[in-house]
């Protein structure tokens, strides 16, 4: 399955209070991201940047995207290496740090998964598929800064 792949989605700005952008304070950061055939995501900018914090941000958005981009590569090297997984949770955290000039950058993020596995004689290989999975994860092979990983193995039952 080697190959492009190519991804589209709508972002629209809906925050115009009738003004549009004539000041800082005097538009609102609501946003509707649409993808095809999937349920809009109502986003907005984080609260400290005058966003809705009932909504997502694009730094939520992110730690999700590495979260869960983390989860499915390691389900997958777990299928791999005859790991049966029963319960999979994740306390994923993430720092920015703003520039000083309007812009910003992650310092790093790091992804707490607590797993579980069916048989004690799995844990070895389930605690190995961490590393298989930080190497298949297309989304953390594509930001420049640490996605570190700090996994618990247990045993059901």
């Amino acid at each position: 399955m080697l190959g492009q792949h190519r991804y589209a989605l709508q972002t629209t700005w809906t925050g115009n209070r009738g003004t549009g952008t004539s000041g800082y304070r005097d538009y609102d950061r609501s946003v509707t991201i649409a993808v095809a055939g999937k349920p809009e995501l109502l986003a907005s900018s984080d609260k400290p940047f005058r966003g809705d914090p009932a909504r997502w941000n694009p730094e939520d958005l992110l730690l999700a995207s590495l979260s869960e981009c983390h989860l499915l590569s390691y389900l997958h090297a777990c299928v791999q290496a005859g790991v049966v997984v029963v319960d999979y949770s994740d306390e994923a955290t993430g720092v920015m740090v703003e520039d000083g000039r309007g812009g910003g950058a992650f310092q790093e993020v790091v992804l707490r998964p607590r797993v579980t596995v069916a048989e004690p004689a799995m844990v070895p290989a389930a605690e190995a598929a961490h590393a298989q999975a930080r190497e298949w994860c297309f989304i953390a092979n594509s930001v420049n800064f640490p996605v570190r990983h700090e996994p618990t193995v247990a045993v059901a039952g």
